[in-house]
């Protein structure tokens, strides 16, 4: 299990090859799914709420984020319908 951190802009302290895999921690979050799509990939984390939210990043630049999601599944359905 990694450990990262991100300042709302970038993942900190990371090269260019190394991205968050599932059961990795990402701002005090667990990893719990990860997708990519063409340039880009989202991560979805299990907030301490019990919620879930998503990053979506561009190598280490977050390009998006949203967060409050009731389960994985919605979360998943609104990154594939590019709400995110």
């Amino acid at each position: 299990m990694k450990y990262y951190t991100s300042d709302g802009k970038k993942l900190l302290d990371v090269e260019y090859d190394d991205i968050p895999q599932l059961g990795d921690n990402v701002d005090g979050m667990l990893v719990v799914s990860k997708n990519e799509r063409e340039d880009e990939y989202a991560l979805f984390l299990l907030e301490p709420s019990g919620r879930i939210c998503c990053y979506v990043l561009d190598e280490i630049y977050l390009i998006g984020k949203q967060s409050g999601f009731e389960n994985l599944l919605d979360a998943l359905g609104a990154w594939k319908n590019h709400e995110i």
